[in-house]
């Protein structure tokens, strides 16, 4: 698309009119305030590292991630020999080969007409429609990559009787004065979510818990409301962050998977470390030309993206509906 142009003066003498309309487009100015936009409207840049990114050139690329080698520690004798090995690590292909693109035609007429801004318009429009196709498609993969100690009614590695919910028997979670096998109070979901990434032996820092909006609004009418939920100072962001509770910090959306259990509506509640799960997202097409079947302008670009849980185990699924 063309965006509304500028006026620019014409040069003395050239014969033209005093002002002519410059119809130039500057695409990496559009392209860094639609990135900014849709980082800023995503959880997963905020859930998953980002570590790749830069080495995206276009779609089908394949990134080659180096894992970290595993060492044994042997037992030490005073008179014995020292055995050694040649650690190695597993090489992970990371491929980028998901794409999502758009493109619209403006008319001329409509934009001699218009007296907005159509540049940040459709910046901020682009940005929310890559938010939600695109965390939908990964969020949606997340649990079939989670590890399965850390899922279903047996979940905890070491103690395999931490109840998550699961398919027909979803947890019911509830605010307050839950009861028996099949409820939970939130605060004891994330305890217990906290709980199956320690038997897992998952860093205590960089840990993320992303949940439905109605199960935020159970945290701030919690016993936590007070604190404001954590005693946080930073301002919720438009990525849905609340705050910190048990090592986690809390993020809010309305795109995690859900199903139909009888007549309620199940959804899937994610816990995990930064280190679970790669995302990686480039603009890399974006441009301009005139449409041979109209008097008008089409801009049109290309988003590729790629994303992989890295390792399941970093990563915890809660399956609940609303109590």
């Amino acid at each position: 698309m063309a965006f509304p142009v500028a006026a620019t003066k014409a040069p003395a003498g050239s014969g033209t009119p005093t002002f002519a309309y410059a119809t130039r487009f500057i695409p990496m100015i559009w392209s860094g305030k639609l990135l900014d936009k849709f980082y800023d409207s995503t959880v997963l840049a905020q859930i998953s590292n980002t570590d790749y990114e830069g080495e995206i050139s276009k779609f089908g690329d394949t990134v080659r991630i180096r894992t970290r080698a595993t060492i044994t520690i042997n037992d030490y004798q005073a008179d014995g020999a020292l055995v050694y090995e040649r650690p190695s690590s597993d090489i992970i292909d990371f491929p980028i080969d998901k794409g999502k693109y758009w493109g619209a035609v403006l008319d001329d007429v409509i934009k001699t007409q218009s007296d907005m801004n159509l540049m940040d318009m459709w910046a901020d429009d682009a940005a929310e429609q890559l938010k939600i196709t695109i965390d939908t498609a990964v969020l949606s993969s997340l649990p079939a990559g989670t590890a399965t100690a850390n899922k279903g009614q047996t979940a905890g590695r070491k103690s395999a009787d931490i109840k998550l919910g699961v398919a027909a028997t979803p947890l019911i979670v509830k605010k307050s004065g839950a009861n028996g096998t099949t409820e939970k109070d939130i605060l004891d979901l994330i305890v217990d979510m906290g709980t199956v990434l320690d038997e897992q032996n998952v860093p205590g820092t960089n840990r993320w818990l992303v949940i439905p909006v109605w199960a935020g609004g159970m945290l701030m009418k919690s016993d936590l409301r007070n604190a404001s939920i954590t005693g946080d100072q930073t301002s919720p962001l438009r990525n849905g962050r609340l705050g910190e509770i048990d090592r986690f910090t809390i993020y809010t959306s309305n795109l995690l998977p859900t199903a139909v259990e009888g007549a309620n509506t199940a959804y899937h509640l994610f816990a995990g470390h930064s280190h679970a799960l790669t995302f990686a997202s480039q603009l890399t097409e974006l441009e301009t030309l005139r449409v041979e079947s109209t008097f008008g302008t089409v801009m049109r670009g290309l988003q590729v993206y790629g994303h992989k849980v890295i390792d399941g185990t970093f990563m915890a699924d809660a399956y609940v509906i609303k109590g």
